[in-house]
């Protein structure tokens, strides 16, 4: 049975100036929210909010379920990758934000070169592993910064355009990971996507941001 595992109400976000308010919304294990509309509403603004990058202007935030330790990966556009180090080490970060040091570090360091390597091969990008990240393309880039997010086995999932600068066959790879992913994993996915095509293919829920609103999208 879907469990409720994030709750916004009554929110408002925004700097010196709201960019969306009366925010209501309830995500549940299972769903992928795509949120979807012109630059410059408050998407991404409201991707750092859940994230608890940025405090919201007013309203409750109330997450269910979700570890405090690696319980929310993000995506961000700009990826935050080191660019001097390898994608085996970008993603290991990962790995290490979603799991507690062990007594015994020799195991806990096994274990986390499994999952990277796991990670990294659903990307398709396992003969990049040891290349710094300055060396890939823009695609390759956004495909370790994914990787790193799985590697961190989180229970939610923001995900700010991961799918651009990607050909179509990595588009559909990546659907394929990440919606086995939520379904096996009873975990949740907000995303911003400016694809409507792409949105529609993921997502089990499409909300547009008109007039300073969470709407349900009416194409």
């Amino acid at each position: 049975m879907p469990e409720s595992i994030l709750s916004l109400k009554n929110l408002t976000i925004g700097y010196e100036e709201e960019l969306i308010h009366s925010i209501d919304l309830e995500v549940e294990s299972g769903d992928i929210i795509a949120i979807v509309g012109p630059s410059g509403l408050g998407k991404t603004t409201l991707l750092r909010v859940i994230a608890g990058l940025i405090t919201p202007l007013n309203g409750e935030i109330t997450w269910r379920k979700i570890p405090k330790r690696g319980g929310i990966g993000y995506i961000p556009q700009r990826l935050g990758l080191v660019r001097h180090a390898s994608v085996f080490h970008n993603v290991d970060l990962g790995a290490r934000a979603g799991s507690t040091p062990s007594w015994n570090l020799f195991k806990w360091s096994k274990q986390r070169s499994i999952d990277v390597k796991k990670a990294i091969k659903l990307m398709g990008i396992s003969d990049k592993i040891y290349q710094p990240i300055r060396k890939l393309s823009g695609g390759q880039q956004r495909r370790v910064a994914t990787a790193r997010t799985l590697a961190q086995k989180p229970r939610l999932i923001l995900a700010d355009e991961f799918l651009s600068e990607l050909d179509q066959d990595n588009v559909n790879n990546i659907i394929d990971v990440f919606t086995s992913y939520i379904e096996e994993n009873d975990a949740a996915m907000i995303l911003v996507e400016h694809d409507i095509e792409r949105a529609k293919k993921m997502s089990t829920r499409i909300i547009e941001i008109k007039d300073n609103q969470l709407r349900i999208f009416s194409p």
